[in-house]
């Protein structure tokens, strides 16, 4: 690793307030670019278009098998486009080219959505076990889908950050950013009998000096993880019978499309997902335009002499 690039990554880490997994992330991407430059015999700051050009065949013909190879350059040409940014501000480089340069253009997925009848079918299921864990995962479904919080967001809670009265939660998103949400009565109470049930039976499970002040904990008492909040999800299917390729950010995904159905205002959904942009949150719009057309699809007398003759 190079000085500028440690520099940089330091930077994301304490300025930028990033997770070490995102910081590695950016570090695996700039380790292939500077492996690609020192293949080509070019220094990082003799960077030219033609130079990235050459970079990004190379990536489309090395990536077919990756599954959708243009979003996965997409997402690395947006980082090395800021970590040249980076380079530009502290004079490493007189320019950046990255910034000409167009990433390749993709097809957008949509994200996948669960209907409100499906997931008040798990809620209720799910509030029907009685083993020693069901307390927990209710909980953590209720809040889930109350509040489309990010998974990361929702194991890094704690109890001081949920506000009972006004009904709210302080968050810490992406980049320490702050934001408050709303949650749901029903959310509220299932959170309650978890923390008053459970959790400190949890917690006494946990002999480290040290106890995890998070909200959820995983069956040792220690600090639930993303990974351990996937296995959950995955488990209450086992348990309930209830089928739905489950996985956290579906549920983020089903509370922004509801709201959107049923005519919340697009600029609250960006502010409560925490979204920067609102071009992020306008993909909901389009999965309500594609179950509208499936509706119409489904409904629509497909033949013409079907439809109701004038008055």
């Amino acid at each position: 690793m190079n000085k500028q690039e440690a520099e940089y990554l330091e930077h994301l880490l304490i300025a930028k307030g990033y997770s070490q997994n995102t910081v590695n992330a950016y570090q695996k991407d700039i380790d292939l670019w500077n492996d690609f430059l020192l293949r080509e015999g070019v220094a990082f700051d003799d960077v030219d278009a033609k130079v990235i050009r050459n970079f990004m065949a190379e990536e489309l013909s090395r990536l077919p098998g990756s599954g959708n190879p243009k979003r996965t350059l997409a997402r690395r040409m947006s980082g090395l486009r800021s970590y040249y940014d980076f380079l530009y501000s502290r004079g490493y480089v007189n320019a950046n080219f990255f910034r000409a340069m167009k990433s390749p253009k993709q097809e957008k997925r949509l994200p996948k959505v669960l209907y409100v009848e499906e997931v008040m079918k798990l809620l209720e299921t799910n509030a029907r076990r009685t083993d020693p864990l069901a307390k927990r995962d209710q909980a953590i479904l209720e809040l889930l889908y109350a509040s489309g919080i990010r998974a990361s967001e929702l194991v890094g809670l704690k109890s001081i950050d949920l506000d009972f009265r006004s009904m709210t939660i302080r968050i810490f998103g992406k980049g320490k950013k702050e934001r408050i949400v709303p949650f749901s009565e029903i959310a509220a109470d299932a959170i309650r009998a978890y923390q008053k049930e459970l959790r400190p039976l949890l917690l006494a499970k946990n002999d480290a000096e040290r106890k995890p002040t998070e909200l959820f904990l995983n069956s040792r008492g220690e600090k639930l993880t993303v990974r351990g909040l996937e296995y959950i999800l995955k488990a209450v299917e086992e348990k309930t019978g209830v089928f739905l390729g489950l996985h956290p950010h579906e549920l983020r995904h089903s509370f922004a499309t509801h709201l959107l159905e049923n005519g919340a205002d697009l600029r609250m959904i960006q502010e409560m997902l925490g979204h920067e942009t609102i071009d992020t949150t306008q993909i909901y719009t389009h999965v309500t335009l594609k179950e509208l057309s499936a509706q119409y699809e489904r409904h629509f007398p497909k033949r013409r002499g079907a439809l109701p003759e004038d008055d």
